[in-house]
């Protein structure tokens, strides 16, 4: 399973370009985006339970929060803290219980999030949605940014589908499941035209509104 690097992004984005007008076009409209990666691990994760259905800034300034007062940001710092304290932080009541079933599965070894790095995508997503909390679209966010998986597209991601309906020209944005028929010609590089589609809606939003976006943090 290769990963995405800045150089194989650029090369993945030509490659389907030449296959692909949309992507074609999105690249000369919007331009090659930048190479999106963290860590892997328990801190990644997390990151993206907090920023479930949440605008870039408002994320950020909870992710912020909870960097300052879970520290490290490891399972055991965050079963630590109890629920007020999480609350405090910005943490609604259901994010508070996912990322308690997140620390505690990582704690008990239920959830060996070592071992993703070697599962193909579909296992690594079925053991990731098996936690509390854990939708498909956070999955997928993991395994794009955290572990570089060139194909995964997570196309329940709402910015994704924006970005679609503007440059295929559709009427209403599409169904996910329009989204991943479409990219069948995109494979194997979903990933790269993710963050491709991530960019181009950036850039083509009719108002700019600060912080008002719905990108993955």
């Amino acid at each position: 399973m290769r990963e995405l690097t800045e150089q194989s992004l650029i090369a993945g984005l030509d490659e389907t370009a030449r296959r692909c007008p949309a992507v074609a076009r999105a690249l000369a409209e919007a331009g090659y985006p930048e190479l999106r990666r963290r860590d892997p691990g328990f801190a990644a994760l997390l990151r993206a339970i907090v920023g479930q259905q949440l605008s870039v800034a408002s994320a950020g300034a909870i992710w912020g929060r909870l960097e300052a007062a879970v520290r490290p940001v490891a399972p055991g710092a965050l079963l630590a803290l109890d629920e007020d304290a999480l609350r405090a932080l910005g943490l609604s009541g259901p994010k508070i219980r996912y990322a308690r079933a997140l620390a505690e599965g990582c704690e008990s070894g239920a959830l060996d999030l070592d071992r993703l790095e070697g599962l193909p995508d579909e296992d690594a997503v079925a053991a990731l949605v098996a936690v509390k909390g854990i939708g498909r679209w956070t999955a997928e966010v993991y395994l794009l940014f955290a572990l570089g998986r060139r194909d995964v597209l997570p196309a329940g991601d709402l910015a994704l589908l924006t970005a679609a309906q503007r440059l295929f020209g559709l009427p209403e944005r599409p169904e996910p499941a329009g989204l991943l028929e479409r990219a069948e010609i995109w494979r194997p590089w979903r990933g790269a035209v993710a963050h491709l589609l991530w960019r181009y809606f950036s850039e083509t939003r009719p108002a700019r509104r600060s912080g008002g976006d719905s990108l993955p943090v």
